[in-house]
């Protein structure tokens, strides 16, 4: 395992002010939000009442943010070592990604104030899908922080409570693999309790398979778009071949996944609805390219050693997963006539917001504390 160390260097850079100039703006309309109500930035209603600050914020949010799962199952379940020098920074995405991904859920609910009766147990409905995706989604980021934290001890040179931690982490790791096994699936769960509401392009049992199944497949694409662009971005040397053997996963994981997706809407007699030329037709094409293009990429040797096509394989992984999620939750859905959504231009800042917010502490950490494996210059 490769040593990591501080990248050091200044802080505020023109790229920092940008994304902090978004971060600003984004605070001032979270502070509306929450003196004025969530009509006064929002276009959510009754009928779409998880615009995409759910749909984002959340569902995709916390799917991007599965690199440390992933990486987890991968080195600790399947024992995979020689991949341990991509799990730091791995967990460090999952960190931002999932705690701002809970957060963004204060903004969304209505009674934002009352939030902390999800905690009491004598309000709690046990047989709730919802429920078990914020408690897990909660738990989950409470233990990735300690999965996390002996990053802070190594920094602070705390040599005797990293010991301890280091021993006690298996712990941590097993309910870190177990968690986002549960939320992740549950997620898409969400939606099959919608019914009808949800087109039959997309309306299915596996829901719950397919988006845990694009989830850690989304986990090993960050990996790999995060490793390439801190490389351009930071002037550090690419990590091509460790990222080119993990990149060989991918197909198997997205081939499978196009199997239960397609063999259950031919199965359900449903695939002629993607050529009538609706939006939702469109959109179930358009997602699942988005699929296949990469599985066609990365099939390729000569490819997974090139890092303009592993970039663009990952990249484009990570669209198709993402393209997935919305048209589940707001191009398949329809609660009936008269409800239109689309989201208002403060709703959108407020994403752009926390997506800023989320690549300033990347900035931060990377910069002062030992995350990246350190890489000499051939």
């Amino acid at each position: 395992m490769t040593e990591s160390k501080p990248l050091g260097g200044k802080i505020i850079t023109m790229p920092f002010l940008v994304f902090a100039a978004l971060a600003a703006i984004s605070g001032v309309l979270i502070l509306k939000r929450f003196i004025f109500g969530l009509g006064s930035v929002t276009n959510i209603s009754d009928g779409y009442p998880w615009g995409i600050w759910i749909a984002y914020d959340v569902v995709t949010g916390t799917a991007i943010a599965c690199g440390g799962y992933s990486m987890a199952l991968l080195v600790y379940i399947f024992n995979r070592g020689e991949y341990h020098d991509l799990v730091k920074p791995a967990l460090m995405a999952s960190v931002f990604g999932y705690t701002l991904g809970g957060v963004s859920i204060f903004f969304d609910v209505g009674r934002w104030w009352q939030a902390y009766n999800l905690f009491l147990p004598w309000y709690s409905q046990v047989n709730s899908v919802m429920l078990e995706v914020a408690m897990c989604i909660s738990l989950y980021i409470f233990i990735l922080w300690i999965e996390f934290s002996p990053t802070f001890m190594e920094w602070l040179k705390m040599k005797g409570l990293l010991k301890i931690a280091n021993r006690l982490m298996f712990i941590f790791i097993a309910i870190g693999v177990l968690l986002p096994t549960m939320h992740q699936s549950s997620l898409g769960t969400l939606m099959v309790i919608a019914g009808r509401k949800v087109s039959p392009l997309w309306q299915t049992g596996f829901i719950p398979l397919l988006a845990l199944i694009s989830a850690i497949t989304m986990g090993y694409a960050i990996v790999i778009f995060e490793s390439i662009v801190s490389a351009l971005a930071l002037d550090r040397e690419m990590e091509t071949p460790i990222l080119s053997k993990l990149s060989r996963l991918m197909p198997w994981l997205i081939g499978f996944y196009l199997i239960v997706r397609f063999g259950d809407v031919i199965g359900r007699g449903q695939l002629g609805l993607a050529f009538t030329g609706d939006l939702q037709g469109n959109m179930f094409i358009i997602e699942n390219i988005l699929f296949i293009l990469p599985l066609i990429f990365l099939s390729s040797a000569r490819n997974r050693t090139r890092p303009k096509m592993l970039f663009l394989s990952a990249a484009l992984m990570l669209l198709a997963g993402s393209v997935y999620r919305f048209d589940l939750f707001l191009v398949a859905f329809d609660p009936g006539s008269g409800w239109r959504y689309f989201p208002a231009l403060q709703e959108i800042m407020i994403t752009l917001g926390i997506i800023s917010a989320e690549i300033l502490g990347y900035m931060i950490f990377v910069k002062k504390l030992p995350v990246l494996p350190e890489i000499k210059h051939a």
